[in-house]
């Protein structure tokens, strides 16, 4: 996401350092420049010129045009007031309340809701120690609450019984009560949508906030909507006062506008973001993290926060000890192939690194081979457990039935085989201090040549 503004960001940024005196003509044909990329970004009309304004007098005060380096205080200025426009500081879910904590969510039909409840149930379960109860209050929409019920299955995550025939309103206090008698610490209360905000609807939601009382009303609204997901948050805020957005499909809008303005226009805070469709692609919103993303200086700390949460503490303990012996299997190549792969491929990770908005592009041009990753994979999957702990042994013969076992080449076996054995000799170097280490050259399959 964000990407075209970023590029266009950057391009008038660039202009801007390469001046050693920034006068006020300056700045302001910048700052025009700056408007119609959030414009053409879908950034709502009102937030735009309120930016622009707050940028505008900045940059043309002193702490600009007597600076050293003008064009760099003026990218300063304008990552502040980004992370000034998307909130400021990142907001929790507000869970400090009598168990069971109810929190409803709410939105249009078709903005991802109930897959949104699930991924929040199992972010609750699994990075906060809580037991949780989801409920589908959703009665008009075919298999609704039945599909509720399957996703509790693939998380784990307890869901309340369906009686046919039962209304909204009634589901929500059994829901809550089930969750008292349960012990469960928080219960998340699903509800109906449609295809458009109408007092059927609202009044549907205000019955079950009056009755369940939530901590959180969370508003579940699609980021490829654009300016009409602003419209639909406006609506619901002044109706239900919401407490937080929960923004979907953040991974597929290269513009990104609606995330801007949600927080502008709404006054609530984004609290949390879909980055893709699998019930644990869910982030907490930071804005400084965005607001850096957006002006191509990356976001090294939600890497390291994501790598985090990929690597299992066991295995990387073995790992180390193995690696001290000298020891590094295709075994544990292929683990660190699929943890790449669950951090979003090096498409994924180089998003996040600091100064390649430029050299995006140019990798995208080039094609970067995503695919070899799953390849590589395969291949892998394709040998005998013996194979995998001595490639040794990995003869002419061996490599046709593993490439015809795998669906692919000799050759692509034979990449494989050298990479994994310069990452190898560049972990038995690290094993033992580090000394002479440096990265391997094999490991361009990925890059563009």
């Amino acid at each position: 996401m964000f990407e075209t503004l970023s590029g266009r960001l950057g391009d008038i940024f660039d202009t801007l350092r390469g001046r050693g005196v920034l006068n006020e003509s300056d700045v302001g044909a910048a700052m025009r420049e700056v408007r119609v990329a959030l414009l053409e970004a879908d950034v709502a009309l009102s937030v735009v010129k309120d930016f622009v304004e707050k940028v505008r007098a900045r940059a043309v005060g002193q702490e600009v045009l007597k600076s050293v380096t003008p064009g760099q205080m003026v990218v300063k200025i304008v990552n502040d007031e980004l992370v000034a426009m998307l909130g400021g500081e990142a907001e929790e879910l507000f869970l400090a309340a009598v168990p069971p904590v109810p929190i409803m969510m709410v939105g249009l039909q078709g903005s991802g809701k109930t897959t949104s409840t699930a991924k929040i149930a199992k972010r609750l379960t699994t990075k906060d120690r809580k037991r949780v109860l989801m409920a589908s209050l959703d009665t008009r929409r075919p298999a609704a609450q039945e599909q509720l019920k399957i996703l509790g299955q693939q998380i784990n995550v307890a869901t309340l019984p369906i009686i046919p025939g039962q209304m909204p309103l009634d589901i929500a206090k059994r829901a809550m009560e089930a969750g008292r008698l349960g012990g469960y610490d928080v219960v998340m209360l699903d509800t109906a949508g449609r295809l458009h905000v109408d007092e059927g609807l609202m009044s549907e939601l205000d019955a079950v906030k009056f009755a369940a009382m939530p901590a959180e009303i969370l508003l579940v609204a699609d980021a490829l909507t654009g300016q009409d997901a602003v419209n639909v948050a406006k609506q619901f805020n002044d109706r239900l006062s919401v407490t937080g957005i929960v923004l979907t499909r953040m991974d597929g809008d290269g513009r990104g506008g609606a995330a801007l303005s949600m927080r502008a226009v709404t006054g609530r805070p984004i609290k949390l973001v879909g980055t893709g469709e699998k019930l644990d692609e869910i982030e907490g919103f930071h804005p400084s993290r965005v607001a850096s993303r957006i002006l191509g200086m990356g976001d090294v700390v939600s890497l390291v926060e994501r790598a985090q949460e990929m690597v299992n503490e066991k295995d990387a303990e073995a790992l180390v000890k193995r690696l001290k012996k000298g020891q590094f299997t295709l075994i544990d190549y292929q683990k660190q192939l699929q943890q790449m792969r669950k951090m979003g491929g090096m498409a994924g990770i180089l998003g996040m690194l600091p100064g390649v908005g430029k050299l995006k592009k140019a990798l995208a041009g080039a094609n970067i081979d995503e695919s070899m990753l799953v390849r590589q994979d395969a291949i892998i999957n394709s040998m005998t457990a013996r194979e995998r702990e001595n490639t040794k042994i990995i003869a002419a013969s061996r490599k046709k039935r593993i490439a015809a076992g795998s669906g692919t080449s000799v050759q692509e076996v034979n990449k494989l085989l050298k990479q994994h054995q310069q990452m190898a000799d560049m972990m038995k170097k690290m094993g033992k201090g580090g000394k002479g280490m440096q990265l391997p050259p094999g490991f361009d399959g990925l890059l563009p040549r």
